[in-house]
C-alpha cells in the first residue's frame, strides 16, 4: 500500500460507513481512519497478511458448491472495520426484537387459530400452498410460542442512511461463528484500535445461545442437555455448527446419534448407554429432519423426532415448519403483521416488494425488468436471482418466461443503493458494497447482537454478497458515541 491508497475517495452516488460525501471520515471512525492511514506499505500489508495467517491457523472455512465440486476455502476476511454509533444502532436493535415478535405470532397463529388468514391480511393460499408450511406442525405451539428462536435478518443501508430490512432468515440461519471470528481477528491483528473505542462485545453469543436454548427445556433440570444436530462434514456450514457446539459445551451430533424411545423421549448414543437429550438446536432443514413426519427417504434426521417434539418431550430450535414466514412472499406482508398483531407502526421500514402472483405487479415487473432485482421466494445464498441492471436483454427473457411460468415462485425489488465501506483490493483501499445480518435470539427473552455478519461484494459495483458467491467480510463494530 502506498500513501495514495488511503487518499480518500469520494462517494457521492451510495452511503459511505466510514467517510462523508467529502471523504472526509465519519466521527465515529475517525481514530480507526487515522492509525490505518499512518500505516506505512509495508506494515498494512503485514496486518493483512497476520489475518491471513490467523484464519489459516484457527481453521476458518467455508464451502463453496461449484459444479458439482465442494471447494473448502479460507473465510474471506477484510481488515477494515465496518463502524456503527451505538445511538444509530439502538433503533435497529429495537426494530429488529419488533419485527421479530411479529413474525412468531404469525407462524403461531397460521398454524393454530388462523386469525391473519380468516381477517384477509395475508392471502391464505400465500400461507396454505407454500412448500414451507408443514402440515405435521397445526394445531401445536411450542414452548413460549415462540417458533423462530434465531432469526437473522439482512438488512441494508440506502443512499439516505437508513437501515432497510432486506429478508429474514428464519430456518437454519447461518454466519454468526464467522462473527465472532471476525472479531477474534481483529483484536489479534489491530489490537492498538481497541485502546480508542468503547466497542460492544459479541463474544459472549455462545452463552447467551446456551441461555436461549436452556429456556426451552421441557422438564426442570440445572442444566439441560443440549445437542446441535448438524448434517454432517460436508455441509457448507459445518465449521459453525461444530464452532457453536464447543462453545457452548454441547454434543455436536448427527441424526445417526439419536433415537426416539418408546416413552417419546429423544436419546443419544453414549459409549455408557443412552442419555436423554432436552433440546435440539438443528442445522437441518425440514424435510430432513424426521423421516417418519417429512421426507421419508431423508438419512439426515431422527425417525420419530417430530412425534417427540409434539409430546412436549424435546424441545427443537428453530422449530419445524418456522420456514413458513422465511420466505420471500410472505416477507411483503410483515410490516402489516406487525400492525396486526402488535398495534404498532414498524420501526424497521421494509423493501418496496412486487409479487409476482399479483397481475398488476407481474405486469409492472415484467415491463421493468432490466431495471429491478428479481428473486424466488424460497431461494438462500444469493443463488438464482437477477439483478436486473448487471444482466443482459438474454437474461432479462429468461427470468420473464420462468416468472410467467410460475409467478407465486418470484418476487422484485428496486436496485437498491447499496452502502459501501473502505475496502482492501489489490493494495488499495476502493468503496465496496456491503449488507449486514444480526442475529436475534428469542426464548424466554430476547436478544440482538451488537453488530452481526458484515458481508462485502469484493468485485467492483457488484451488489451480491453472499459469500457462496465470492464475497467477503468486515469486523462489525458498534461503538459508544463518545468514542
Amino acid at each position: 500500500m502506498t500513501t495514495k491508497s488511503w487518499t480518500p475517495y469520494r462517494q457521492r452516488d451510495h452511503f459511505d460507513e466510514l467517510l462523508t460525501p467529502a471523504g472526509k471520515p465519519r466521527t465515529a471512525a475517525k481514530q480507526a481512519i487515522k492509525f490505518l492511514s499512518s500505516l506505512s506499505p509495508e506494515m498494512s500489508a503485514q496486518r493483512r497478511a497476520a489475518a491471513e495467517l490467523t484464519i489459516r491457523e484457527m481453521g476458518v472455512s467455508f464451502t463453496i458448491y461449484s459444479e458439482g465440486e465442494n471447494i473448502d476455502r479460507a473465510w474471506p476476511f477484510d481488515l477494515i472495520p465496518r463502524i456503527i454509533p451505538a445511538s444509530t444502532w439502538n433503533k435497529v436493535s429495537a426494530g429488529l426484537m419488533q419485527r421479530n415478535r411479529a413474525l412468531n405470532l404469525f407462524i403461531d397463529d397460521v398454524y393454530n387459530k388462523q386469525r391473519i388468514l380468516k381477517d384477509g391480511i395475508v392471502p391464505t393460499e400465500t400461507v396454505l400452498d407454500s412448500p414451507n408450511f408443514k402440515k405435521p406442525c397445526i394445531g401445536f405451539s411450542p414452548k413460549h410460542k415462540v417458533w423462530a428462536n434465531i432469526c437473522g435478518s439482512d438488512l441494508i443501508r440506502d443512499n439516505d442512511g437508513e437501515f432497510y430490512v432486506l429478508e429474514d432468515n428464519l430456518r437454519v440461519p447461518s454466519g454468526v461463528s464467522y462473527m465472532l471470528e471476525n472479531r477474534e481477528v481483529t483484536k489479534r491483528v489491530l489490537p492498538e484500535l481497541f485502546e480508542d473505542y468503547s466497542i460492544l462485545p459479541v463474544d459472549d453469543y455462545p452463552t447467551q445461545l446456551f441461555s436461549m436454548l436452556a429456556s426451552l427445556a421441557p422438564r426442570a433440570t440445572k442444566r439441560p442437555r443440549i445437542v446441535v444436530l448438524t448434517p454432517g462434514i460436508y455441509n457448507s456450514a459445518y465449521f459453525e455448527h461444530a464452532y457453536l457446539a464447543q462453545g457452548m459445551g454441547a454434543e455436536l451430533v448427527e441424526g445417526a446419534d439419536l433415537s426416539v424411545g418408546e416413552d417419546e423421549c429423544v436419546y443419544m448414543h453414549k459409549v455408557e448407554g443412552p442419555v436423554r437429550v432436552d433440546v435440539i438446536y438443528r442445522r437441518i432443514d425440514d424435510d430432513f429432519i424426521d423421516p417418519e413426519a417429512f421426507k421419508p427417504d431423508s438419512a439426515l434426521g431422527v425417525p420419530g423426532l417430530t412425534r417427540a417434539w409434539r409430546a412436549g418431550k424435546v424441545a427443537i430450535a428453530n422449530a419445524p415448519g418456522s420456514g413458513v414466514a422465511d420466505d420471500k412472499v410472505i416477507y411483503a406482508f410483515v410490516p402489516e403483521m406487525i400492525r396486526y398483531y402488535l398495534g404498532e407502526e414498524p420501526i424497521l421500514s421494509s423493501v418496496p416488494t412486487y409479487l409476482c402472483m399479483l397481475e398488476e405487479d407481474r405486469d409492472y415487473v415484467l415491463k421493468n425488468i432490466a431495471n429491478l432485482v428479481v428473486k424466488p421466494a424460497n431461494e438462500s445464498g444469493g443463488y438464482g436471482l437477477m439483478v436486473g441492471p448487471h444482466s443482459d436483454a438474454k437474461t432479462h427473457a429468461k427470468f420473464a418466461k420462468l416468472i410467467e411460468e410460475n409467478p407465486r415462485n418470484y418476487i422484485a425489488q428496486p436496485t437498491l443503493s447499496l452502502s459501501t465501506a473502505p475496502t482492501f483490493i489489490d493494495q488499495a483501499v476502493q468503496p465496496r458494497h456491503l449488507d449486514l445480518r444480526p442475529f436475534i435470539l428469542q426464548g424466554a427473552q430476547s436478544r440482538v447482537t451488537p453488530g452481526g455478519l458484515t458481508r462485502v461484494a469484493m468485485r467492483e459495483g457488484s451488489l451480491v454478497v453472499n459469500s457462496s458467491q465470492g464475497g467477503g467480510s468486515k469486523d462489525t463494530w458498534i461503538v459508544e458515541d463518545d468514542a
